[in-house]
């Protein structure tokens, strides 16, 4: 072979494999924006039961394609405080298990036969068909979800051609002199599972190893030096061990937990290849002939799926010495204790799932904003200190929340995103503010009390008979606003707007009010300031409830315009608005 065809055969190589991987990621990204996250939320419902949560890890290794991006998952779950460690075992067992499904896929390659059915399984028939009406899908449809099935055919489909490109390359390089030496490399198993094992390190892509195994397989099957099970199954356990290199980069600047997932994958693929290489030398000494013989590619892809259902079996029963082990490997430490994690950055690159976790931290704050405004109600009523300090914390607490959700969903709005999640970050990037400012007012509401009682005077009894109008017409419109909110209720969302302007003519009534005791010496001028700041943070707080409430009322739009939208409901003249204001109205009536 000449030097031309020697870089030709690279350069084809090179180029199959370069096919192999972005077609592998763009097929995990189609298929991780259809899943929307869902697979990966119910990850933290069933980790305490690790038959489930084999199945789930599996499940979810099948949807994203990658069981590399599942352990990175687990790493960031775990570090984020959602995930127990201890709990990750059967999830990364599963994973391991779920992976094989892509060696599987990649052995339709090595059909054979002119048979028209036959022919119809090869990738080359079907894969450029996929593309075509991928691109079409991408193209024409209006679908977010018709779009990502696109982009799933479309992986697939460069994924296939990627696979076919090795294989040529293969192919034409078998007689090679230099391929002759390498082949007799292999023949070694521990220098086979080394190669393997850096080689997969460097791409970090157990699945593209596998497929140049396959695709080398098949090339040689027919040949004087063809791929022999002992050749193979040290190459499949390398990629396996390689593939943990994914997952410890990601582990930098975790803690203590989160690095223990690392530990666990490296362990159990690690522990899983040294049992089938000390079974492998048994054969070889016992003799027998079958380890000899040529594989095929579905030959690589029953290697694989056996090596990690016997690594299942043998290390499920002895689970907790693996994580004791882990534990031992990776110990605490007085800084790690200390150590806490808002988002986690490894989230970021699984969107659905970020989406989700950022869900999650908007709903807790707005627990603690609406926690925060309730408890300052109550200390208007009856001073308590601890109360005071409780909701300073929580204000404190909540502008946390605040920078660490708008930094995060701001860089998440530059990622690729449908309009459905587009529209989603948007509505919690303003609702975070909201909830921050209703924060500020239920602190600001607990300095008037404070004030009160540090120079020790109190309301009138009419002036409190008003506050307590307004106050319950306050706890009723933050509950309404918050439970529509945390339920995606649009419905219950919808009765907010009446229940506000009902609101505002409540204040500009009690200021009113309020005026003609001032001028009728019922009232001094300083607790007439005191009550009006207490109506104008009501009145405030009443606003942004109104803001959050059109948010959740525009879910199922595109559109994020709160002033538009206010304008477009008050604008009917009758129906439910005007229903539910005359309800409110008389309800929280000052002439009872």
């Amino acid at each position: 072979m000449t030097s031309t065809q020697i870089l030709l055969m690279l350069a084809e190589l090179l180029g199959g494999l370069a096919f192999f991987l972005y077609g592998m990621t763009t097929l995990s990204g189609g298929l991780e924006n259809l899943t929307g996250g869902a697979l990966e939320q119910t990850l933290k419902k069933v980790t305490k039961n690790q038959f489930l949560s084999f199945f789930l890890g599996a499940g979810v290794t099948i949807a994203i394609q990658s069981s590399s991006a599942m352990t990175v998952m687990l790493v960031g779950l775990v570090n984020s405080g959602i995930v127990n460690f201890c709990d990750t075992f059967g999830m990364i067992m599963g994973s391991n298990v779920g992976t094989t499904l892509t060696a599987w896929l990649l052995s339709l390659t090595g059909i054979n036969g002119d048979n028209f059915f036959l022919t119809l399984l090869k990738p080359m028939t079907f894969a450029p068909i996929l593309a075509f009406v991928g691109i079409v899908m991408r193209m024409v449809s209006k679908s977010d979800k018709k779009k990502n099935i696109g982009m799933i055919l479309i992986g697939f489909a460069i994924l296939m051609t990627g696979m076919d490109f090795m294989s040529n390359s293969m192919s034409s390089i078998q007689e090679n002199e230099s391929f002759q030496k390498l082949l007799f490399a292999f023949s070694s198993p521990i220098v086979a599972l080394l190669i393997s094992t850096v080689f997969t390190g460097i791409i970090q892509s157990s699945a593209a190893t596998i497929g140049i195994v396959q695709a080398l397989a098949l090339a040689t099957i027919n040949t004087a030096n063809p791929i022999t099970y002992k050749m193979a199954i040290p190459l499949v356990l390398g990629a396996n061990i390689g593939t943990c290199i994914t997952a410890l980069l990601s582990s930098f600047g975790t803690n203590k937990s989160a690095k223990r997932v690392v530990a666990m994958h490296i362990y159990v693929n690690t522990i899983g290849s040294l049992i089938c290489l000390v079974i492998l030398y048994a054969l070889e000494i016992c003799g027998v002939e079958f380890i000899y013989t040529p594989t095929s590619m579905v030959g690589v892809a029953v290697i694989h799926t056996l090596f990690n259902v016997v690594t299942t079996v043998i290390l499920t029963p002895i689970r907790k010495w693996v994580i004791r082990l882990c534990e031992f490997t990776v110990k605490d430490s007085n800084d790690d204790k200390t150590h806490t994690v808002f988002l986690d950055e490894r989230l970021f690159n699984n969107t659905p799932l970020a989406i989700d976790e950022c869900k999650r931290l908007t709903r807790e704050m707005a627990e603690h904003a609406r926690d925060s405004l309730l408890k300052s109600i109550s200390v208007v009523e009856k001073y308590d200190a601890a109360a005071v300090e409780y909701i300073r914390e929580k204000e404190r607490l909540i502008d946390k929340y605040e920078d660490k959700l708008g930094t995060y969903l701001v860089r998440l709005s530059n990622n690729e995103l449908s309009e459905n999640n587009s529209h989603v970050i948007a509505r919690m990037l303003h609702s975070i503010g909201d909830f921050e400012r209703i924060g500020d007012h239920a602190l600001n509401i607990c300095k008037v009390a404070e004030e009160m009682h540090v120079k020790n005077i109190t309301f009138s009894d009419s002036a409190k008979k008003e506050l307590a109008v307004i106050t319950g017409a306050i706890s009723e419109i933050l509950n309404m606003t918050f439970d529509s909110f945390i339920n995606d209720d649009p419905e219950l969302a919808s009765h907010v707007e009446p229940l506000e302007q009902v609101i505002d003519g409540l204040k500009k009534r009690l200021k009113a009010m309020h005026v003609s005791r001032l001028q009728n010496g019922d009232c001094t001028i300083e607790l007439g300031f005191i009550f009006t700041d207490l109506l104008t943070n009501y009145e405030r707080v009443s606003d942004h409830c109104s803001n959050i409430a059109v948010y959740t009322m525009q879910l199922p739009s595109d559109m994020l315009d709160t002033h538009k939208y206010l304008r477009k409901i008050k604008s009917a003249a009758a129906g439910a608005y005007v229903d539910d204001y005359n309800l409110y109205a008389d309800k929280y009536s000052l002439d009872k």
